[in-house]
């Protein structure tokens, strides 16, 4: 039986005395680095972009080279980009690993496909929040907390769920529930999420918007209805704190049979076959190679996919609605950002 684990599980009394580095200080470096100190753990924070000395320095919290970090932390947290963390690690961070050190990972895909190999004589472990930056900042400041999937993959000082569990509870990852989970797992999850869920939901999406435009429903109130109001993202809360069924419940009969009666007519085997071809590319490190040659190559299919998504016409009206909606907010800063 799988075990989940809760904020009991969690000492915070084991990180007394230790150093936790935070290395990488970009979104999630940041909002996990915040909730370190809150919480009251000793760390510093090292990152290779010089830009970021200021940001660590401005928040109040201990600069660090990635040398110092590394010689001096006995856990180090590591926060950057995937495709940036190999080169990094193997250049600047593995000469200067010492016996009963951490590597703690925020997610399992570098070690999953080999491009991280820890020695023998060092822990490994993940703590992968099963959100977005800014809530795991925001819902730690709530009391909320967040889910997130926990694993240790090498437990070379026999204390290494110690370890994780005391770190994950400070960073507030035990509130919401962390269930423990294999690296491997953890990274075909994480990937099935990004190729197979999101994008038949961004299909559905930009299909149905198009769709009722061309019959004359205005933009404002398309985009509305279909996920500016929040009411898409309210019903997967409600799935998420009572159950997928529970908050179909919560809707209006009306809604509930509309549901049920159609669902079948949406059951396609064709995208079940599809899940299952991406499943494949994922667990046999195909994706993984593609990603590798795109990102040595300067991203150029990246790119090309992005320009040619961003040249529908649908997003300037979408962005119109936006304004009219939100004619008082400010920008969110996080808005197309790449930062890990």
């Amino acid at each position: 039986m799988t075990v989940i684990y809760h904020e009991e599980d969690g000492d915070l009394g084991l990180l007394s005395g230790k150093t936790v580095a935070v290395i990488g200080y970009g979104h999630m470096g940041q909002a996990m680095a915040h909730n370190l100190r809150d919480s009251g753990v000793q760390m510093i924070v090292a990152d290779p972009r010089p830009e970021r000395q200021a940001q660590i320095i401005d928040a109040g919290l201990v600069p660090a080279t990635l040398d110092e970090a590394t010689r001096s932390a006995e856990i180090l947290l590591l926060l950057l980009r995937d495709e940036l963390m190999p080169r990094i690690y193997l250049e600047q961070i593995s000469p200067h690993l010492r016996r009963d050190q951490m590597l703690l990972f925020s997610n399992a895909y570098n070690v999953t496909f080999g491009f991280i190999e820890a020695p023998p004589f060092v822990d490994v472990g993940l703590v992968a929040a099963r959100t977005y930056a800014a809530a795991v900042r925001s819902r730690y400041l709530s009391g909320e907390g967040f889910a997130s999937f926990v694993a240790v993959a090498q437990d070379a000082s026999r204390q290494a769920w110690q370890t994780v569990l005391a770190v994950a509870r400070a960073i507030g990852a035990l509130k919401g529930g962390a269930v423990e989970i294999g690296f491997e797992q953890e990274t075909e999850l994480d990937l099935f999420m990004q190729q197979a869920i999101l994008p038949v939901f961004h299909q559905l999406i930009i299909t149905a918007a198009q769709l009722l435009m061309a019959r004359g429903y205005p933009p404002e109130a398309v985009f509305t209805e279909l996920y500016l109001s929040n009411e898409t993202s309210d019903y997967l809360r409600q799935a998420g704190k009572n159950g997928l069924m529970e908050a179909l419940k919560l809707q209006s009969l009306t809604s509930q049979y509309g549901v049920l009666s159609r669902y079948e007519r949406f059951a396609d085997l064709k995208l079940e076959r599809l899940m299952e071809i991406t499943m494949e590319e994922i667990r046999s490190g195909r994706f993984a190679e593609e990603w590798a040659k795109e990102y040595a190559a300067d991203y150029p299919r990246l790119q090309a996919l992005r320009k040619l998504r961003e040249g529908l016409d649908m997003w300037e009206l979408e962005q119109q609605t936006l304004e009219l909606l939100h004619r008082d907010d400010a920008p969110d800063g996080n808005a197309g950002s790449d930062d890990t």
